[in-house]
């Protein structure tokens, strides 16, 4: 579940600062680091209760981890290192806010790779500290079950189909810290399957990443959906 900690506070006073906030206009800087993807966003929550993304900046690590067929960890945590500064001032400037604007750091502290998991926390942390702001430390697949909230303010309860490079899930979103999971794979998740099948046929990724909906880029042979210019992104480019 989500938990809050405030630097120099206890629990309970985090807990009861985080529910005065509730009715009131909110920025929050989040963090994304569990995987191969560097992403940082400003989020504004409004007084009515909906949320508004302000900047979503995501940079891959396609390219570094295409030679390998799958994501090393050691590798991501390293790019996250060298790119996650980066990626958290482009976001801050898109979004106009300035970190004494911002209301709280959030960041993802699992499931996920855990080198990388370490990069975005210490990030968040330090952050919250030097700015005096609380720290939200997020469950990663939480995260995923209430960002349909966020975007579309969907009302509970409703169904979540969870997949993920390392999640397959069917739940039952019937509140905030309220689910119920109503099914699951076996064994792998569908990505992790995805991977191992492609590397058992010999399928290789493409040297850059495509930022439309290509579910034909592992290989040359079959062409990305999105035809547009800007599916021949090179690695340096922005994702929005």
């Amino acid at each position: 579940m989500t938990s809050q900690c405030y630097a120099g506070r206890s629990r309970a006073s985090a807990k009861s600062g985080l529910h005065a906030w509730m009715g009131c206009q909110m920025f929050v800087l989040g963090i994304e680091t569990t995987c191969d993807e560097t992403g940082a966003a400003v989020v504004e929550r409004l007084a009515q209760g909906p949320g508004r993304i302000l900047s979503n900046i995501v940079l891959s690590q396609i390219d570094a981890h295409a030679a390998f067929g799958g994501v090393v960890p050691e590798i991501a945590a390293r790019a996250h290192v060298e790119a996650l500064d980066v990626v958290i001032a482009k976001a801050m400037a898109d979004a106009g806010v300035s970190f004494a604007g911002l209301d709280g750091i959030a960041a993802a502290a699992g499931p996920g790779l855990i080198g990388g998991v370490i990069v975005g926390l210490t990030t968040a942390k330090a952050i919250a500290l030097v700015s005096e702001k609380p720290l939200i430390a997020v469950n990663h697949l939480e995260a995923h079950a209430l960002t349909a909230r966020l975007t579309d303010a969907t009302p509970f309860p409703y169904c979540l189909f969870l997949a993920s490079g390392g999640h397959t899930q069917i739940v039952a979103v019937l509140g905030v810290g309220d689910y119920v999971r109503l099914g699951t794979t076996v064994d792998d998740a569908i990505g992790e399957a995805f991977d191992k099948t492609a590397k058992l046929l010999g399928a290789t990724p493409r040297a850059s990443r495509c930022r439309g909906p290509c579910w034909g880029a592992l290989t040359p042979t079959f062409p990305c959906q999105d035809s547009r210019p800007r599916c021949a992104s090179r690695r340096s480019e922005w994702r929005r």
